[in-house]
């Protein structure tokens, strides 16, 4: 094929995907459903006829893409609202993944008359769940979650993707190697898991001490900067012997929290890098099934798939969650909350570069499993929260005309305030008020119109404040308006 056709593909296939995010957020349908049906049409059984059968490609491709997507998941996690679930997070995406992963495995052999380990191999491939179509969905129907559900499901799904990789590279290595028992995993378990947070937790210091200290006349440059280190941080972590993505997930995690040059350009980037990247890697393994090797397998799929979905997550969340204070209702979301996402079809291909028996069967399997858990689940998940009263509006946040970005040197965040209606400071001028020295009103948001205040400014009931202050004058001027 001449390098003109590729490219118009290409072309044809991200455009393609990248407007049909808006049939996601209109109908409540998760986009990396809509990247991979694309893929479907434009693969060999489709209307495009674009012959792929290269799962070593498809592994690598998925792997780079997982590289930058789990790092952009960490460098978007909001940590003030993430510490107070840390420990059930980190639980559910550990225990609570080999629970899964055991659960389904057992249901595989009986279903699949699969053997043993590659019960437990698929078992694996198919713990880790996706948050990112769960709130898709959510974001469409206009309906968020309460506390602590968004942060827990958001940490969990970012979290949990290495130990599934974990358990199925162990469970391929067992079943490769013959001699080797289970229990040499659990060694490697901590050997792999602690050698990649350590590497990531040393790499966001580097990461941050690099941007900080190169000085770039150049912005643009900085994103390069920052891919080159997270792909070194994926390849020490490796090199290591240790979990690769479990470093990424880290070191963003840490970036996300730390203050350098450039921080709201770098993190917009890597968004968009992420959807990129998701565009990418859902083509390509749309290509690379065949919906005609599915079909056989439905009817045992979707017993599987209800089994995992019934049984395998609802057991692993409430085991795992019994330690900590948290409702049933709650605990009943997280349970169901559970759709399997990019990760799963990825490791399916993991076996295909192994070459073990029976690996064609599995890439089918969690294929359909995946499909079948984001419309069966993906579909109720608003139903579901409004019958466990889960639910709420989604918060509308004002997007300002004006940005600002912390760096060193200035202790002063930028933080919107909404002026209550019963608020003392209703009818005043914004002279007559008790403005702490160092607080500065930017804007005032005021129906959908943004005011440049000035000292003869009234103050409205509702007015949104956009306040740029210290944490001490903040609070100093939240309570002037309380």
């Amino acid at each position: 094929m001449e390098l003109e056709i590729i490219l118009l593909w290409v072309a044809v296939l991200i455009f393609v995907s990248a407007v049909s995010s808006k049939l996601s957020d209109r109908f409540a349908i998760p986009a990396l459903l809509l990247f991979l049906v694309i893929g479907i049409l434009a693969g060999s059984e489709g209307i495009g006829r674009i012959y792929f059968d290269n799962a070593r490609l498809a592994k690598s491709i998925g792997v780079i893409a997982l590289i930058f997507i789990i790092f952009s998941g960490g460098l978007d996690t909001n940590w003030k609202d993430t510490k107070p679930i840390v420990w059930p997070g980190i639980i559910l995406s550990t225990l609570g993944v080999l629970l899964t992963a055991v659960i389904t495995g057992f249901f595989a052999v009986y279903i699949f008359k699969f053997s043993l380990l590659q019960g437990m191999l698929l078992g694996s491939i198919v713990s880790s769940t996706d948050a990112a179509a769960v709130f898709s969905i959510l974001r469409s129907k206009r309906i968020s979650l309460k506390q602590p559900l968004k942060p827990l499901l958001e940490f969990e799904s970012g979290s949990n993707d290495p130990m599934a990789v974990f358990l199925t590279v162990g469970f391929l290595t067992i079943l490769i190697a013959k001699n080797m028992g289970i229990a040499a995993l659990i060694p490697r378990f901590f050997l792999d898991m602690g050698m990649g947070a350590v590497i990531g937790y040393l790499m966001a210091k580097v990461i941050v001490f690099s941007i900080n200290r190169l000085k770039l006349y150049y912005e643009g440059l900085y994103p390069a900067v920052v891919i080159s280190l997270v792909l070194l941080t994926y390849v020490i972590a490796v090199f290591l012997k240790g979990n690769g993505i479990l470093a990424v997930y880290v070191a963003g995690l840490m970036l996300g929290q730390a203050d350098f040059p450039n921080k709201r350009m770098i993190i917009r980037f890597h968004d968009g890098l992420a959807w990129l990247m998701q565009i990418a890697m859902f083509i390509t393994l749309g290509l690379l099934v065949f919906p005609s090797h599915i079909i056989p397998l439905i009817g045992q799929g979707l017993l599987l798939t209800f089994l995992l979905m019934a049984i395998a997550r609802p057991v692993s969340v409430l085991l795992c969650l019994l330690p900590f204070k948290m409702n049933m209702r709650k605990k009943a979301m997280v349970a169901w909350v559970g759709l399997r996402g990019s990760v799963p079809i990825i490791l399916a291909t993991f076996p295909f570069m192994a070459g073990i028996a029976q690996a064609d069967i599995i890439f089918n399997i969690v294929f359909f499993i995946v499909i079948a858990s984001v419309l069966i689940q993906g579909t109720s998940i608003p139903i579901v929260a409004k019958i466990l009263k889960l639910d709420l509006p989604w918060p509308n946040k004002t997007r300002y005309p004006i940005e600002f970005e912390k760096t060193e040197g200035i202790d002063a965040e930028l933080t919107d305030i909404i002026v209550p209606y019963n608020s003392g400071a209703v009818g005043k001028m914004i002279r007559d008020l008790n403005v702490p020295e160092k607080c500065l009103i930017m804007l005032i948001s005021r129906n959908d119109k943004f005011i440049i205040p000035a000292g003869p400014t009234i103050i409205e009931g509702g007015d949104v404040l956009l306040v740029l202050a210290n944490t001490g004058d903040l609070l100093a001027f939240q309570q002037e308006l309380a």
